[in-house]
């Protein structure tokens, strides 16, 4: 009876931990993916954070829901005249009155605080003005040949640029 009780609780240990580690690993991601036409990916993690509970101010680097959209890719990529070499790094939108700009960090430590001295790229965004605004904040890619366009919605702002792999 004992063996019966052992296995039971490494059963339902087993099928547990997924739920219990989700529970404690902070606020939920979702991913965005531009599938080049060699291949290789690149890829943004970000939380979808309600657009209502945003603090976004002119200027300041941002980051939705309190923590900092992670950009992963597998090819060397252009960013306006910067060359971002495959790796990991952290993608910051910084809001304007105009146009916004995206700057791509090296610095990929959970919790740090955004480090200028640490941008690899910086690029004006091209932002415009949407008919139906996102209620939480919305990050995709549109794929051209090896150019991947990111796309920021937040509101009824919706921001652009254009990362071009090599």
């Amino acid at each position: 009876m004992s063996a019966t009780f052992v296995w039971r609780a490494v059963l339902i240990t087993i099928l547990c931990t997924p739920w219990l580690a989700a529970q404690s690993s902070g606020p939920a991601t979702s991913t965005t993916t531009c599938n080049l036409d060699d291949g290789r990916q690149v890829y943004i993690r970000y939380v979808p954070a309600p657009t209502s509970r945003e603090k976004i101010q002119n200027g300041k680097a941002w980051s939705p829901g309190g923590t900092p959209m992670t950009l992963f890719t597998e090819a060397t990529l252009m960013l306006g005249n910067s060359q971002i070499p495959v790796g990991a790094y952290t993608l910051y939108p910084i809001p304007a009155r105009g146009n916004w700009t995206v700057v791509v960090n090296k610095n990929v430590t959970p919790g740090a605080a955004y480090d200028q001295n640490q941008d690899v790229a910086r690029a004006q965004m091209e932002t415009a003005q949407v008919d139906q605004p996102s209620d939480t904040v919305e990050v995709a890619f549109a794929h051209v040949g090896m150019r991947c366009t990111l796309r920021i919605y937040v509101g009824k702002s919706a921001s652009f640029a254009d990362f071009t792999a090599k």
